[in-house]
């Protein structure tokens, strides 16, 4: 009887060591999956306010573009050929230039 008693001793120990090495791994991928968590969200937020800068530059460049679209229809009137003549000291050809001596 002794023999059973010792080795119905020895089997609960050894489920008991095997019990607590499982909790222990079972632990630590816990931990690990909660700091890698922690560590996407963190990224994930960084990521989001890279996302929102680039969106601003995106509104800001498409004001630029319709400035610039309005500027080259403005280039093609005849009013903005007038002003770039006057800047440049041409007449057109029912004008005539008078100078001061």
């Amino acid at each position: 009887m002794a023999k059973k008693k010792k080795a119905a001793y020895r089997r609960r120990n050894q489920n008991r060591f095997s019990m607590f090495l499982v909790t222990l791994v079972v632990l630590m991928i816990v931990v690990v999956v909660a700091v890698k968590s922690i560590e996407l969200n963190a990224k994930s937020a960084a990521n989001q306010k890279e996302i929102e800068a680039w969106e601003e530059k995106i509104a800001e460049e498409e004001l630029r573009k319709e400035e610039i679209e309005e500027e080259s229809i403005y280039m093609k009137t005849k009013q903005w050929a007038k002003e770039m003549a006057n800047r440049m000291g041409f007449v057109l050809d029912d004008e005539i230039l008078i100078e001061e001596e």
